[in-house]
């Protein structure tokens, strides 16, 4: 119990520290670009783009950045929220009016923060270049939904673990539906 009493004051105090420590003007940055993966319009739009112009190698990044995106999504906002029910951090710790504009849905995990790093991971094997690209802005949605009010630092933590694993997933399923369906 004295570890999980440790880790939740961590958690309350990281979450006061980024909120008070983000320069304005680093926060309508970080904002913009959290506006911009809303509803995942940031990702789609980088899997046309990847598509486009990455003859087939680009293609099959945004498949599996899309897929994967696809299942982290599914299982933060689907399931997890649904059965956390965590609240928001509480508006009085921010000193700005960004907190006014969060969502009402559970806190854990963030579903932000699994999308983007889902698509990020699961790009980055197929084209390195595009994965890091997309690091960037996966860093700063991430950062965003603590500075904003939105988040703990563990749902973006935890947000990030479900997008590793659906990259994963999304890799390693063809494999295993091979191998269950067609055992050698």
């Amino acid at each position: 119990m004295r570890i999980l009493a440790g880790l939740r004051d961590a958690d309350r105090s990281l979450t006061k520290r980024t909120a008070s420590g983000i320069p304005p003007g680093v926060g309508k940055v970080l904002s913009a670009v959290e506006e911009t993966a809303e509803s995942t319009k940031l990702w789609c739009g980088a899997a046309a783009a990847m598509a486009w112009l990455g003859g087939w190698r680009g293609r099959r990044a945004a498949v599996s950045g899309l897929a994967a995106l696809a299942v982290a999504q599914l299982v933060s906002n689907g399931v997890c929220k649904q059965v956390a029910g965590r609240p928001r951090p509480p508006k009085e710790w921010f000193p700005h009016d960004e907190v006014d504009d969060r969502p009402d849905s559970s806190s854990f995990p963030s579903g932000h923060t699994a999308a983007a790093v889902a698509f990020t991971a699961a790009v980055a094997p197929t084209w390195p270049v595009a994965g890091a690209l997309c690091a960037v802005p996966a860093g700063m949605v991430a950062l965003e939904r603590v500075q904003s009010g939105a988040h703990y630092p563990s749902d973006v933590a935890t947000g990030a673990v479900i997008g590793l694993v659906g990259a994963w997933l999304t890799r390693q399923a063809p494999r295993l539906i091979l191998r269950h369906w067609f055992p050698s």
